[in-house]
This record gives C-alpha cells, sequence and structure tokens, in this order.
C-alpha cells in the first residue's frame, strides 16, 4: 500500500472529484477537520488548560452540538452544498447512545460537508460556515458572556 505524501495546499480537489468519495469518507475527514477548527479556535482565545481545552471542545464537535450548530449555517448553504450535507446525513449508520439518530446523522451530514470542502480547497468557506456554526452554539449558551467563561 502507497500512501500520498502531497502536501495539503496542493491538494484542492475539483467539486465532481471531492464527490466521488464515499460520504463515510468524507464524514471521517471532516470530524478531524472539525476537531482542528474547534481547537484552534479555544487556544486563539486564550485557553490554556489542557483539561478545559478538551472539555470546551466537547461543546463543539459532539454529535449533539453539531446537529444544533447546523441552524446556524442551513439557511446559508448553497444548493450544492445541501445536497453533500444531505448525502452524508442520508448515509450515517450506527449512532452512539449520548446522541438520538436525528441529531447523528444530521452532525454526519455536517461532518460529510465539512470534509468535502476542505477536499476543495474551500478554506475561506469554512472559515464562513465555521465562524456562523460557533456564533450559533455561542448564542445558545449565552453569547459573549459564555466566550468569556472559556478562559
Amino acid at each position: 500500500m502507497q500512501i500520498e505524501t502531497e502536501s495539503v495546499q496542493n491538494a484542492s480537489l475539483s467539486p465532481h472529484e471531492a464527490g466521488q468519495y464515499s460520504a463515510a469518507a468524507l464524514a471521517y475527514l471532516g470530524d478531524a477537520v472539525m476537531e482542528v477548527l474547534v481547537r484552534t479556535m479555544l487556544v486563539r482565545r486564550g485557553v490554556g488548560n489542557a483539561g478545559k481545552l478538551s472539555a470546551l471542545s466537547l461543546e463543539y464537535v459532539r454529535a449533539t452540538a453539531q446537529s444544533r450548530g447546523l441552524e446556524g449555517i442551513l439557511p446559508h448553504l448553497t444548493e450544492e452544498e445541501l445536497a453533500v450535507y444531505h448525502r452524508g446525513r442520508n448515509a450515517a449508520g450506527a449512532h452512539p447512545k449520548s446522541a438520538s439518530v436525528t441529531e447523528y446523522r444530521r452532525a454526519t451530514g455536517l461532518e460529510a460537508l465539512v470534509g468535502y470542502l476542505y477536499l476543495c480547497g474551500a478554506h475561506d468557506r469554512l472559515d464562513t460556515l465555521f465562524s456562523l456554526y460557533t456564533e450559533y452554539l455561542l448564542a445558545q449558551k449565552g453569547g459573549a458572556d459564555r466566550a468569556d467563561e472559556e478562559k
């Protein structure tokens, strides 16, 4: 088995090429990208304690949170992005006990979309959607006061 070592900078695919991957593969990648985005956000906000970083990151990457945060971005998705989301949502399999089937499927759809955008090199779009996602979740938790508590 040969592993490609192409740099991330040069790894952007066309939407058609990215769409050829299974919904599960896109969600797998999207899960990792979401984790990096959330961890980066928390570190940039000044959260320095590893235990607190771990606990706070769960508030953004857990299936229940992803399902809620999705509400902040759904109205802003393009037709193409909605199609990728639906593909991921409809392909979801077994779900964890910590989330309902609906929450897990919605979270999987979000992760598939994130993986797809990442593969396409649509980093600006990913940043925009991630900002909408986190703003929505923060508003649900009490807004700016919650952001200050994270430190």
